[in-house]
């Protein structure tokens, strides 16, 4: 797969020169209903001898449209973990435009000209939802007037899951309410975060349970404060663990939100490593204990509740 990075306005010579079937959304987190429209995408390019491009931004559009704070922008994805699903899911270039006042202000008809006919496409592939501007001007229905005869629109009807569309902000949702069975059925896989592993301040080793503390980045939408089942990749290796997302309250308020990890049956020093996070499934809720020995009663108990959850 080839990955062609744009700042609009683009240079011809960045465009491969042939014909392509033309993919298109955000795509955060890569979920099932996008599959299908990727899918959809792949079978039309090998039916009609074509390669397959997908076009997504480099940020989420509500940053430049909201003016929202880049930093508070929550993704189930990043770009690296968007590149290799797309890469797996047989795309040959993958566009990451830069999502930028300029490019966002283009006119429907100059979107269209630049940005579908421009890279090449004769099938221009989307969800039902796909907007490129205001929605009453810009949605999937106003494109075949834009598109002119130039290239074919396809558009995937919603994809539902137990009557409800599967999305994005569902997904979310779910994380937020430790949902991780539901989000895995949506997503078609366990949500994965990515991240590094850095010293913290050694509690975990003092209680018998030395832990990863696992640096995630702000973006990065983590599921609830809670204890989890989870698995680490450690290399090319995946290792079961017992995942905390929280503030260790036992030892005092307004301590900073941590992402730690006690890998089961593990030994190795991996401080520096950078490790993908499966959130499997959740166990309980944070909890604020009276004593050190009340706290190493129950993390025993999370232990053997993680181990019996793999065997």
């Amino acid at each position: 797969m080839k990955i062609i990075k744009i700042r609009h306005p683009y240079q011809m010579d960045q465009i491969p020169k042939e014909d392509v079937v033309l993919v298109l959304g955000f795509f955060d987190g890569v979920h099932k209903g996008h599959q299908k429209v990727i899918q959809t995408g792949k079978k039309i390019a090998e039916k009609e001898g074509l390669k397959l491009a997908l076009m997504t931004f480099n940020q989420h559009p509500s940053i430049v449209f909201k003016k929202i704070n880049p930093s508070q922008v929550k993704y189930l994805t990043t770009l690296a973990q968007k590149e290799e699903k797309m890469a797996a899911l047989g795309v040959d270039y993958l566009y990451e435009i830069d999502f930028t006042s300029s490019f966002a202000h283009l006119a429907p008809q100059d979107f269209v000209d630049q940005y579908i006919v421009g890279l090449h496409a004769k099938y221009a592939v989307s969800g039902f939802d796909y907007t490129y501007g205001p929605r009453e001007i810009a949605d999937v229905a106003h494109l075949p007037q834009y598109a002119k005869k130039r290239f074919e629109v396809v558009t995937i009807p919603k994809e539902e899951n137990e009557g409800e569309k599967i999305s994005s902000t569902r997904i979310r949702n779910l994380l937020d309410n430790g949902k991780l069975e539901e989000v895995t059925k949506l997503l078609g896989s366990v949500y994965e975060v990515e991240g590094v592993v850095v010293h913290g301040d050694a509690r975990g080793r003092l209680l018998g349970f030395p832990t990863a503390n696992v640096k995630v980045k702000s973006t990065v939408h983590l599921p609830k404060e809670g204890v989890y089942v989870t698995e680490i990749k450690v290399g090319d290796t995946w290792y079961r663990a017992m995942g905390s997302i929280g503030h260790n309250d036992t030892f005092g308020e307004g301590r900073e939100l941590t992402v730690e990890l006690y890998i089961l049956d593990f030994a190795q020093d991996i401080y520096g490593e950078h490790v993908t996070i499966r959130w499997n499934h959740f166990l309980r809720d944070q909890v604020k204990f009276s004593s050190a020995e009340a706290l190493i009663d129950q993390l025993k108990a999370d232990e053997q509740a993680t181990a019996d959850y793999f065997n």
